[in-house]
């Protein structure tokens, strides 16, 4: 394997500081508390046909209409976070030939797991990482990496899909860039109908940090070394279960997954009504679809699954899934300061740390229809094609718990990512398995208890 850097130069609109979106507020907050700067983006393979001279067209294009892509977050000397946005540079791009016998596909793979791991200076480097995988001098896989403090993951859909206005033979726009940019929305954020939403969205809050109980977990354990341990389960039955219940109750999928995972917590832990932190998008607000830019905060959904059946825990679900949209766009630094003053009334800590994240774009799929959801039969004969995998193995400080769901078109694949200090490797495996248990015994069963 042969590798080298080519440069690659750019030139925008407008330059300057500002402080940062309560987007990237969030972010920073975990940053500085997991010490790491935590990236967004992947590994594809190449359309036939694609050469150097587009890729290059392509990056040029997105550092030009982009600003969070030509704005790198520096320190002020009293400790504050600003974003620093400038108008031209030159990023490079990452050029790999790989020798014979060397796989294209793993050998991306294996980079953008260097660029997920390996160090990241965000004041100075530029926030792109590109590379370009060749065989027999051909460009054959793309990698691509971006920091989450400059876009989360539908940030990243919406820069996909700003790639059809580029002429990739010439590097010309084909339209206007939509979207609001970060220094637009920091303003924003300092007008009068941000403030309110912002109130409204911390009256929230307040009402569940005085109600929730603090504990979520039974440890603290000794744990494991590495500590942060990944474990995916990918299940066809539970998948086809999914949609059987999905159209009894006419609710889309994720709150039916929701569900199952507070049911499956709550056999493991007992810590009482659900208080999971669930990521949302905020895509729904004015000019934030297309936004290149992160503007994703955590929401904080709350329910109780027990002494109820399933079908019931899934409209409670829904119903908070909901609420917690509703109220997920707030400045974080007058969350910390409420929940501290909370924290200090109540005389004990909230363990918050516990998340559910969906990735996939459930909202847009419509509810399946019941002559297309599977019978008892289809459902019992996928059972055995359920496979349970270990993935990565960190130190790396994170959260307690956090369960993404990944895309899939036919079936459910979930990976749960825990600390061992408060899940063992032997609760990660229950809480995955309950799910699915859950999920095949409500399949047919509208009065199926939680169990809980």
């Amino acid at each position: 394997m042969r590798q080298h850097t080519i440069m690659v130069p750019f030139q925008g609109e407008g330059s300057g500081t500002e402080e940062l979106t309560w987007g990237q507020w969030t972010v920073w907050r975990m940053m500085t508390g997991f010490d790491g700067v935590f990236l967004v983006g992947g590994a594809m393979r190449l359309e036939e046909g694609t050469t150097l001279d587009h890729l290059k067209h392509l990056l040029a294009f997105i550092m030009k209409r982009h600003e969070s892509l030509r704005t790198r977050i520096r320190t002020e000397p009293d400790g504050s976070p600003r974003q620093v946005l400038s108008e031209s540079g030159e990023v490079g791009i990452e050029i790999v030939d790989v020798e014979d016998g060397e796989d294209p596909a793993v050998v991306a793979e294996a980079i953008r797991e260097r660029y997920e791991f390996e160090p990241f200076d965000i004041a100075n480097d530029w926030p792109v990482r590109m590379a370009v995988v060749r065989k027999d001098g051909v460009p054959d896989h793309f990698v691509a990496m971006y920091p989450h403090m400059v876009i989360d993951a539908y940030g990243f859909d919406a820069l996909v899909g700003d790639l059809a206005n580029l002429d990739r033979e010439t590097g010309a726009e084909l339209a206007p860039r939509a979207g609001i940019q970060p220094r637009d929305l920091v303003r924003k954020q300092r007008e009068s109908a941000a403030e309110r939403q912002c109130q409204a969205s911390l009256r929230y809050w307040e009402r569940w940090l005085r109600e929730i109980p603090a504990r979520r977990f039974n440890g603290p354990y000794k744990g494991s070394d590495p500590r942060w341990w990944d474990c995916t389960y990918d299940s066809r039955a539970a998948f086809l279960a999914v949609g059987a219940i999905s159209a009894r109750t006419g609710l889309h999928s994720g709150p039916v997954l929701l569900a199952a995972y507070a049911v499956a917590l709550e056999r493991v832990t007992k810590a009482g009504p659900s208080a999971i932190r669930m990521v949302v998008s905020n895509r729904f607000r004015p000019d934030f679809a297309a936004s290149v830019s992160a503007v994703a905060q955590p929401g904080l959904c709350v329910f109780d699954v027990r002494d109820c059946t399933f079908d019931e825990a899934v409209v409670r679900a829904w119903h908070a899934q909901i609420a917690t949209g509703k109220n997920a766009y707030y400045d974080p630094r007058r969350l910390v300061e409420l929940r501290l003053q909370i924290e200090k009334e109540r005389g004990e800590e909230l363990d918050l740390m516990l998340y559910f994240n969906d990735r996939r774009k459930t909202l847009a799929q419509p509810v399946a229809e019941p002559e297309a959801v599977a019978d008892a039969e289809q459902i019992w004969d996928a059972v055995p094609l359920s496979r349970m995998t270990w993935g990565i193995r960190s130190n790396s400080p994170d959260v307690k718990a956090y369960l993404d769901v990944n895309g899939s078109a036919d079936t459910l694949n979930v990976t749960l990512r825990a600390d061992t200090q408060a899940l063992t490797p032997g609760e990660q495996v229950t809480v995955l398995r309950s799910m699915e248990e859950v999920l095949l015994a409500a399949a047919f069963d509208p009065g199926y208890p939680t169990g809980v």
